[in-house]
């Protein structure tokens, strides 16, 4: 962990325990964020990214109707230093989620996304259709300077199951941390006026 970096284990499980979700500003030192960011801009002006897709395996298909992000998976052995000191940070925070909740958590999958200007992904869950692998997603945002006229927030309905009522708005700023319930939790970015730029990722269980 940098030193300048705060353990923020104790607020993700109190947000996960209370309500589901939890929202941190600063989640990695300025100068983690700025690194992890810059590994992700030089793998996307390389051609590293792929479309999105929606589904999985012999199921996905590219669909820029619901969403026009790009990926690029991370893989432990060949992710970048700045990538590989955010997943060990992640590996701690799965230690602590099991530690406290008990949800039998044992990986993390997850990747680069890039949104082009342009870009948005419809509401959807983190889950694919007849599975329940995926049950706490992290998002962690690598975007320096961005303001509101940028848009690309992120609107996650903190209400269970519900595509209304009441909804948390972040703004994709570096550094900033959201983890909530994969199938709980409603959630779409809007349309980014400006290249946006996250990781993207999932705790999983084994056999679900």
């Amino acid at each position: 962990m940098s030193p300048t970096a705060i353990d923020s284990s104790p607020a993700v499980v109190e947000g996960l325990q209370a309500r589901g979700w939890v929202r941190l500003d600063g989640f990695l030192s300025e100068t983690d964020a700025r690194e992890l960011s810059a590994e992700s801009v030089e793998a996307w002006e390389s051609g590293e990214f792929r479309k999105a897709g929606v589904g999985r395996g012999e199921q996905r298909v590219i669909r820029e109707d619901i969403r026009r992000d790009h990926v690029l998976w991370l893989e432990p052995g060949t992710a970048g230093p700045a990538a590989q000191r955010y997943l060990a940070k992640l590996e701690e925070l799965r230690s602590a989620i099991n530690r406290s909740l008990f949800l039998g958590l044992f990986d993390f999958e997850g990747h680069f996304a890039v949104y082009p200007p342009g870009a948005f992904y419809k509401a959807h869950l983190d889950r694919h259709r007849g599975t329940a692998d995926r049950v706490v997603t992290a998002i962690l945002y690598l975007n320096d300077g961005w303001v509101p006229a940028d848009g690309g927030r992120l609107k996650l309905w903190t209400e269970p199951g519900s595509q209304e009522g009441p909804a948390e708005w972040v703004e994709p700023k570096l550094g900033t941390l959201v983890v909530f319930l994969a199938g709980d939790h409603w959630h779409e970015v809007e349309m980014a006026s400006r290249t946006r730029m996250s990781v993207t990722g999932w705790f999983r269980v084994r056999g679900a």
